[in-house]
């Protein structure tokens, strides 16, 4: 990335009215129970009547549109650099392509893992620690798909504090997203505060929140938000045509969190009772211009999880009717 540029920032998961996923998904005819209404929140902009407000999402990447990231190549963490990597013998390289990119080629998966989850609590320390191992294990999955791919496979932190400023410059307010994901310095935040109202102590929430963020420090380990940035046409982020880019980066996001809960289900802290209730946490958002509606918010989940492989994930082949 040129010095001179700032770095990318990041995408974000909205807060959510809770319900109670019914217990299989998967089943005919099967759909997510009507969602209420959030109550309004006395922000100085305004409150939230009966949409879920994703500025941030949008904002944060058109913010940076003048200042894309150039695809230049990443070192991997701890790895030598006369390391082969995926058979090429070439240092990992993010490549700025969407459906091209080679991290959505054939036979390409996250790995299995087995994530020891410590208890997860409302302390903040608790929810750090928790949220630290969850971090670890989505790495450790996701590392042999970015390698395979040739793509870089830096390390993502956690912070469930919220800073004034951060990398991608000002924070969004909590009506705007209970987590969210700094490309500029690979943390996900999910403040303490913000987490326990949306989630309370809901594991099968807490996972999909922060197995959404990671899909999306995948996509910019992979280059897919460096190309999604060069898509973006509008200065004031609110062309249609921009708010597809951005929903076909929440949704791939959906996937790949999805595509982590198959490949670890049923192993570790995470049951495939556990992995099925957080895989039906994607279905639980009303309708979205920038995340998608929420049969799409779900369908897509549900392909990484039943399809096992980033190929599933490849939202940008899709037909626009698939990704409203």
């Amino acid at each position: 990335m040129n010095e001179a540029e700032p770095p990318w920032p990041g995408t974000a998961r909205p807060p959510e009215p809770a319900w109670t996923p019914e217990p299989n998904p998967w089943a005919p005819n099967w759909a997510a129970p009507p969602v209420p209404i959030a109550p309004p929140r006395n922000r100085l902009w305004g409150a939230v009547t009966g949409v879920l407000i994703v500025v941030v999402a949008f904002s944060l990447i058109a913010a940076t549109i003048p200042h894309r990231v150039d695809g230049r190549a990443f070192a991997a963490q701890g790895a030598d650099p006369g390391r082969a990597y995926g058979g090429t013998g070439k240092p990992p390289k993010a490549v700025p392509e969407l459906a091209r990119n080679p991290l959505l080629g054939d036979g390409i998966s996250p790995g299995p893992a087995t994530c020891t989850l410590p208890e997860l609590g409302r302390a903040a320390e608790q929810l750090k620690a928790y949220y630290g191992a969850l971090v670890g294990c989505l790495e450790q999955s996701w590392r042999p798909a970015l390698e395979k791919a040739n793509e870089p496979t830096l390390t993502a932190t956690v912070s469930v504090t919220l800073p004034e400023h951060s990398s991608c410059g000002e924070a969004p307010a909590e009506s705007e997203a209970v987590a969210y994901y700094c490309g500029g310095d690979t943390t996900i935040y999910a403040p303490t505060d913000w987490m326990l109202s949306d989630a309370g102590l809901n594991k099968a929430r807490h996972i999909a929140t922060l197995a959404h963020e990671y899909g999306h420090h995948v996509q910019r380990e992979s280059g897919i938000l460096s190309a999604a940035a060069d898509k973006m046409t509008s200065p004031d982020e609110d062309s249609a045509a921009d708010k597809e880019v951005v929903r076909r980066i929440e949704l791939q996001a959906n996937c790949f969190g999805a595509l982590f809960l198959a490949a670890v289900a049923g192993t570790g802290s995470i049951s495939r009772s556990l992995a099925n209730a957080a895989v039906a946490d994607y279905g639980r958002a009303n309708n979205s211009d920038t995340h998608g509606s929420r049969e799409h918010q779900l369908s897509w989940a549900k392909a990484g999880y039943d399809g096992k492989a980033t190929k599933a994930c490849d939202t940008w082949s899709a037909p626009v009717g698939e990704v409203s």
